[in-house]
């Protein structure tokens, strides 16, 4: 989502007549677009801002702006914090920003008001490559879990016209797109303005206005995966066969806690449906160490329940406060730091062999990718990804970017398929 908004902000501003800066050097303008889902998120743009400064003093007429969450929820004490920044912008301000950044030279300034209608409808984004794409279809979240600081820094639910999705995804494949992701904070509550059309509807839709391009989405909550949507995703071919379903804890008591809004037997019910309607299916999932109120038999739970549906991967963290959420003004953080460190320690390791040995079993397939980038280790391999979203490695050969090929798998790493191309598909 981060990565869309960043192409929306790079769009309104080019249509003012700002050119990107090849460097931070050559750069008159300076922002960071951020995220305060994770602290560490919001760490590691304190360690930036300190190397801007270096510009800064360089440069004193170097314009430096925050946007995005944290400006969102940390306005009073940003600019105290951190002398360097010139200007905050929340995510529903973006189509001001060339006005905000007037009132930044003559002096501090911020636009971090809600905008309960603010899709940035037609605004097209300013993308970086033509092979994927994100397409926002929603912004904001309902669902206010414990934990969760989204419903405070993007604010309530709304969802992108039904047409005009389909004219951007129309836009995207007509220009060579290969592979597209549906972006939501909740993908699947999606409900058209107009008609009330939810996300099975659409990504129907999705899928049939592009189809010879890879359909992605994410996130998906479990409370809002319908058997609708499953059929979908079984009956279009287009539609990768992999799903993001964040689960967070294997214990319903925690994620009563949690106000998740579902248990674990509801859980692994949709699990079951998902495997049997789409054999195959890869899964990968959010997982928290340490909630508010976590007990090792907790714990222990969630490390059966990983044991059990064995994701292909899963997004890991410890839980860190976060100012606002509903954990934050009723529930005492009382899992000490080492404890929330040892038990996510456990669950990446756990993950970490689950990984490799559902890696391990697709020795000797054969698998369809999309070939993205060279290898990052060598120019003469091709990097590429499956409709099950695990990444692959080949010999280059013949092959280029946005090819779809054939690649029988040979061996594996950690995290890699390693195999050889059999043939170009188209």
């Amino acid at each position: 989502m981060n990565q869309a908004d960043s192409n929306i902000i790079t769009a309104l501003l080019e249509k003012e007549g700002y050119q990107q800066a090849s460097s931070e050097e050559e750069a008159g303008i300076i922002m960071l677009n951020t995220c305060a889902v994770r602290e560490n998120a919001v760490e590691r743009i304190a360690h930036y801002l300190q190397h801007v400064k270096g510009f800064k003093r360089k440069c004193p007429e170097l314009l430096v702006g925050l946007t995005g969450c944290i400006p969102q929820y940390r306005r009073e004490e940003l600019f105290t914090d951190f002398p360097v920044i010139d200007f905050l912008a929340g995510p529903d301000t973006y189509r001001v920003l060339p006005a905000l950044i007037a009132e930044a030279g003559e002096g501090r300034a911020a636009r971090l008001d809600f905008n309960p209608f603010e899709t940035y409808d037609g605004v097209t984004q300013t993308r970086t490559q033509s092979l994927t794409a994100f397409v926002p279809i929603m912004r904001g979240c309902n669902n206010m879990c414990a934990f969760c600081v989204v419903p405070f820094t993007r604010g309530r639910e709304r969802s992108h016209p039904f047409g005009s999705v389909l004219d951007e995804v129309r836009a995207l494949a007509e220009g060579g797109c290969r592979e597209i992701t549906l972006l939501g904070q909740n993908v699947n509550s999606y409900h058209d303005p107009q008609s009330g059309a939810d996300f099975s509807r659409l990504l129907d839709a999705v899928s049939r206005e592009a189809p010879e391009t890879r359909i992605r989405f994410t996130t998906s909550h479990p409370k809002d995966m319908s058997h609708s949507l499953v059929d979908t995703m079984a009956s279009r071919t287009n539609i990768c066969n992999h799903l993001h379903l964040p689960v967070q804890s294997g214990s319903t008591r925690m994620l009563a806690r949690m106000n998740r809004g579902h248990d674990i037997e509801d859980y692994r019910n949709k699990i079951e449906l998902l495997r049997y309607r789409i054999p195959g299916i890869s899964l990968s999932t959010d997982l928290i160490a340490g909630f508010c109120g976590e007990s090792d038999a907790d714990h222990c739970q969630t490390l059966e329940l990983m044991r059990e549906i064995r994701f292909d991967s899963a997004f890991m963290f410890y839980y860190s406060v976060r100012p606002g959420t509903l954990a934050a003004r009723t529930m005492p953080d009382d899992v000490p730091e080492e404890v929330k460190k040892q038990r996510l320690q456990e669950i990446i390791d756990l993950q970490n062999g689950i990984s490799a040995e559902q890696l391990r079993l697709e020795l000797g397939s054969v698998v369809e990718v999309l070939v993205e980038s060279e290898s990052r280790r060598s120019s003469d391999q091709l990097m590429g990804r499956t409709g099950g979203n695990r990444v692959v490695v080949f010999d280059r050969g013949i092959f280029q970017p946005g090819d779809m090929v054939r690649v029988m798998i040979t061996g594996s790493t950690s995290a890699t398929l390693i195999g050889r191309a059999a043939e170009n598909l188209h």
